[in-house]
């Protein structure tokens, strides 16, 4: 009686082809395993939290119901978190609740900041590069240029909780008073219907407002009251990408994005 023989068997032309597919196919199953779990990691990252104050009005950002739908501080965040691979959250809240939000790292992003328009300092935070100038000026019904200082004494359109440095001796001085409206459009609207003669304004919101209303309704700019960089804050923290987002808007402003932002509402 003969035993019989066993043992590996030898590998056959089929074999030695799967075997090549497999070592073929290693690395893009890796990659796509490596894409998969990069993709649930990023839906587990929180939204990046940008601030928008309720107050605004477009071109910088429309609000319908609460919430940010549009304009140039609805783009930014939009792009931004796009560019570091997370998504944004967009919290409309009072001038005040902003501040205080910041205050307790409660917020991720401040765009459309300056230092000189700050009270206070935040130091949890760092300044990115600028993306826009932000101009004040002083506008009346008519063209005529004026001078604040030589101004008798009157009312002055101003935006509540808006800081104006250039004007703020006069204000406290009482040569000029202030009258607040709660946002930079219903100020506007108030000088066109003559509840003062001179109203604080930004550049944009001016030249949005001249473009909804007729040639003989136009306001014009009767000063420049200042003209300052806007920028963001970005909170400095382990759970917030703040290099990312900094080289991120360093490479919006090379690619020309800032200018093609600014310019759909121009």
């Amino acid at each position: 009686m003969h035993q019989q023989r066993t043992g590996s068997r030898r590998p056959t032309l089929s074999d030695n082809a799967q075997s090549s597919l497999v070592r073929a196919m290693c690395p893009r199953l890796c990659a796509a395993v490596l894409a998969l779990l990069s993709l649930c990691c990023s839906a587990q990252e929180r939204p990046l939290r940008f601030s928008i104050t309720e107050s605004g009005v477009m071109p910088l950002v429309e609000i319908r119901n609460g919430e940010a739908v549009g304009g140039i501080l609805y783009d930014l965040p939009m792009r931004l978190a796009e560019k570091v691979g997370r998504r944004a959250e967009l919290l409309v809240l009072p001038r005040l609740r902003v501040q205080r939000a910041l205050l307790h790292n409660e917020i991720d992003v401040r765009c459309y900041v300056n230092p000189a328009w700050l009270s206070e300092t935040y130091p949890q935070y760092v300044w990115s590069i600028p993306f826009m100038v932000q101009r004040d000026l002083l506008v009346g019904r008519t063209a005529e240029t004026v001078t604040p200082e030589k101004l008798p004494k009157q009312s002055i359109g101003t935006v509540l909780g808006f800081y104006y440095p250039t004007l703020h001796p006069l204000f406290m001085s009482g040569q000029l008073l202030r009258d607040d409206g709660r946002t930079q459009g219903l100020v506007l609207t108030k000088l066109a219907a003559g509840r003062y003669d001179y109203a604080i304004s930004n550049e944009l919101a001016l030249h949005w407002y001249n473009r909804h209303v007729d040639q003989a309704e136009k306001l014009h700019q009767v000063h420049e009251l200042a003209s300052d960089l806007a920028a963001c804050l970005v909170r400095d923290a382990p759970d917030v990408p703040t290099m990312q987002l900094l080289r991120a808007m360093v490479q919006m402003k090379e690619d020309g994005e800032f200018d093609a932002i600014l310019q759909r509402y121009r």
